[in-house]
């Protein structure tokens, strides 16, 4: 008996030893994410906020008097619309309020046509089947057009919900019009509080999201030029295996960032103007550049394998050493002026300025190296016994071309968002080329750029 104690005993505590170790690591988690993003934990109190104030329509006897039990609509309201960000609580909470005034509208049209059928012999029942089925049907196709669904689907959904609930209860319910007047006014209210509360009490805006992401995904792509040019072509590169190195990992966060970028830029439309950022800002610009930073990653991706590979820092030494040695010192040039031009490019973007005319002479600097590159590689048959060097070269100078792309990009998206100018704009230019030995007046085209 004391053995079967003792043996129960020993369960129950590792139960509890067990259930005290996965609370610790649930509550260390949760730790980590709010302390990851603290906006999270705001998310969590607003939502809270906004149906503590959605239940006071409920708990005041005047407010519930007036509106019935149509009341509780309010508060599921709060709980489908309210979203992370401004944008997103802006989209669900007009397409619901549009799509119920419009879909009780057409109910109750679709019940006074019932009615009128029914004097000509058709029963009211069957009429208003018909009109669920044709509208419901019409409703839901409309879904797979791609315009509707991106912007539109959930008011397309709420519609449907909201037709189908009015047109049915139309049958029974006496009062159908104060049924839907009630139904829209509590929705309107719980819309409401969810926008004030998201808009009023810290916001997120999904703008500030798009925002962020495009000069990150551009700091992420130059620090990978920066690895490969002190890793593979500096002047003490080692010899060591390159896979697990951080330069070779920032950029695959790049190319899964088009899901959140779409998202974000649709929410983003959808929001008033706030801080920098105008009405009509030109996001559609902001979906091209992350576009043309996915396809460097991309092109970045295919280099890194090959990279980890092959070692590209291993050359043979009976395969021409003077050719691998400049061409070694060529690729060292084109990822630092690549490098350079994406990291301006960011602080640009993320400052909302006009992109440094330096720029120009960068990127010319560094396509000027890339054909050399390319000429140097078809003209010379000894680096057929590096082939690997000629792999590496190649894939480079394809990347310094989308670079170019991605810069051309970001001075598209400087005009159309208005960036302001540097007043500083021309001594970073004459800086710029005097660091590179340049004597003599500054390029009439440099000075306009300038300007």
């Amino acid at each position: 008996m004391v053995g079967v104690i003792a043996s129960c005993g020993l369960l129950l505590h590792s139960l509890l030893a067990g259930l005290g170790r996965r609370a610790a690591g649930f509550a260390r988690k949760v730790g980590e994410i709010a302390r990851e993003d603290p906006r999270r934990v705001v998310h969590s109190l607003k939502v809270g906020l906004a149906l503590a104030l959605v239940s006071v329509v409920y708990f005041v006897t005047p407010l519930f008097n007036s509106l019935g039990d149509s009341t509780m609509w309010a508060v599921l309201t709060v709980v489908v619309v309210m979203e992370y960000t401004v944008g997103a609580t802006l989209s669900k909470g007009l397409n619901r309020g549009f799509a119920t005034l419009v879909a009780a509208c057409i109910a109750v049209g679709a019940h006074k046509l019932a009615e009128l059928a029914e004097r000509f012999g058709v029963g009211e029942a069957i009429s208003l089947a018909v009109f669920v089925f044709f509208i419901a049907s019409a409703a839901t196709f409309l879904r797979f057009i791609p315009e509707i669904k991106a912007k539109y689907d959930y008011g397309v959904t709420i519609f449907i919900l909201t037709f189908s609930l009015v047109a049915v209860s139309s049958y029974r319910v006496e009062e159908l019009i104060k049924l839907a007047h009630d139904r829209f006014y509590t929705i309107i209210v719980g819309v409401l509080i969810c926008l004030l509360t998201t808009v009023f009490v810290f916001p997120v805006w999904a703008g500030e999201g798009v925002h962020k992401l495009a000069f990150g995904n551009l700091d992420k792509l130059a620090q990978f030029f920066e690895g490969m040019e002190s890793e593979c072509f500096g002047e003490n590169t080692g010899t060591d295996n390159l896979e697990g190195k951080d330069f070779l990992e920032e950029y695959k966060s790049v190319l899964n960032s088009k899901a959140t970028e779409d998202a974000l830029c649709t929410f983003a439309k959808w929001e008033p103007r706030h801080g920098k950022f105008r009405f009509r800002h030109p996001w559609s610009q902001y979906q091209k550049l992350g576009t043309l930073c996915r396809q460097c990653a991309s092109s970045m991706e295919a280099l890194a394998s090959y990279v980890i590979t092959t070692t590209k820092t291993q050359y043979p030494a009976a395969a021409s050493p003077d050719l691998s040695s400049k061409v070694r010192k060529t690729c060292g040039e084109m990822s630092s002026h690549c490098a350079k031009v994406l990291r301006q490019l960011a602080t640009a973007t993320e400052t909302m300025t006009v992109p440094p005319p330096a720029n120009l002479l960068t990127v010319s600097a560094a396509m000027k190296a890339a054909e050399c590159l390319r000429s140097e590689l078809a003209e010379n048959a000894a680096i057929l016994q590096v082939m690997h060097v000629a792999v590496t070269a190649s894939l480079l100078a394809d990347l310094v071309a989308q670079v170019k792309e991605i810069a051309e990009c970001v001075d598209v998206l400087a005009r159309h968002a208005h960036f302001k100018k540097p007043k500083d704009a021309r001594r970073d230019v004459a800086v710029d080329i005097l660091s590179r030995g340049r004597s003599g007046p500054l390029p009439d085209v440099v000075i306009q750029c300038a300007e």
